[in-house]
């Protein structure tokens, strides 16, 4: 009696030992898939290999879901591949690679697809006739080899073709436009409530200095990060700065890139001013129906700020 005791009791400690060690390794083997799928993707993106297109956003996390397929259902499984994004995203946070704000932006387009690849795999091996038992990292590798044959052509296709987009964003305020103007064409301190974004990481503009008042001037706008430098194509005191965008030298951004800036200023019946403020850019993101809404709320964030620090420049020059 006392043997059969012992016997059951050494097989359920033999079963629960083996049982931790699987969950252990597939623990382990989805990380390390996980972590190589989205490293290896980031290097060739950040060596220009490959675009920052459906390749990486999309295709990429697809094939990485539909690779872990059935086993990500489970628990430890599925644990690996939140570790190995929580990783992912943090190296490239503290990297330097990307900000927090460019990071939270590219969370659900990367995701959806990794969670939509897992619930095709699911499907596919539930209805198979036959459960076939491979090696998970080996069968990695023709997947790896389609994307990276993807992405090549699609980096290829999409060389030259970035997306030119322009945002526009009005204020109206109690001044003339020559004193809106005044106030505007150089600033020595940008000093206001920050918008949401501009909390996370996106650039925040420190001054920016016009040199001199004429066409060809520079005028350079200083970021916490770097600066952009800006050559005056058009003025019109009181009615039109406009300038193109020359340099760019804010970090972790190589797929984006200022175009142009401008400010006109309408006078209005009732003597104020009607200022707006257009920025253009081009982008390389891509899907457009995705990353340009993230764009244009970016872009008046910024807007909106250096509005916030216009209307207290104006108040503190000319009361009001």
């Amino acid at each position: 009696m006392l043997n059969r005791k012992l016997t059951a009791f050494n097989s359920r400690t033999n079963h629960s030992r083996d049982v931790t060690h699987h969950m252990k390794k597939e623990f382990a083997i989805t990380t390390i898939i996980s972590l190589t799928f989205l490293s290896l993707g980031f290097l060739l993106l950040h060596y220009e290999l490959i675009g920052y297109g459906l390749s990486f956003f999309v295709f990429l996390p697809f094939i990485l879901g539909y690779v872990l397929g059935k086993s990500t259902l489970k628990a430890f499984s599925l644990f690996g591949l939140i570790f190995s994004l929580v990783v992912f995203f943090l190296l490239l946070l503290f990297g330097d690679l990307e900000g927090m704000v460019c990071i939270l932006m590219a969370m659900p387009l990367i995701i959806v697809p990794i969670l939509l690849g897992v619930l095709i795999k699911y499907f596919v091996k539930k209805y198979q006739k036959r459960e076939k038992n491979k090696n998970l990292i080996k069968s990695t590798i023709l997947p790896f080899c389609i994307f990276l044959i993807f992405g090549f052509a699609e980096n290829k296709l999409m060389e030259n073709d970035k997306a030119i987009v322009e945002i526009k964003t009005e204020i109206i305020l109690p001044y003339s436009s020559m004193e809106v103007y005044e106030t505007i064409k150089s600033v020595d301190t940008l000093d206001a409530e920050k918008p949401f974004l501009m909390k996370l990481d996106l650039p925040i503009p420190q001054k920016c200095i016009l040199e001199e008042e004429k066409v060809g001037a520079i005028r350079t706008c200083y970021f916490e990060e770097g600066k952009i430098i800006e050559r005056v194509t058009e003025l019109e005191k009181g009615k039109l700065l406009r300038m193109d965008v020359i340099d760019y030298q804010l970090t972790g951004r190589k797929w984006f890139d200022f175009k142009e800036a401008i400010y006109t200023f309408e006078e209005l019946k009732n003597g104020h001013c009607k200022m707006t403020r257009i920025t253009t850019y081009s982008s390389e993101l891509y899907p457009r129906l995705y990353w340009q809404p993230l764009e244009k709320i970016g872009i008046e964030q910024e807007h909106e700020y250096v509005f916030r620090n216009l209307i207290k420049d104006l108040k503190n020059k000319y009361g009001g």
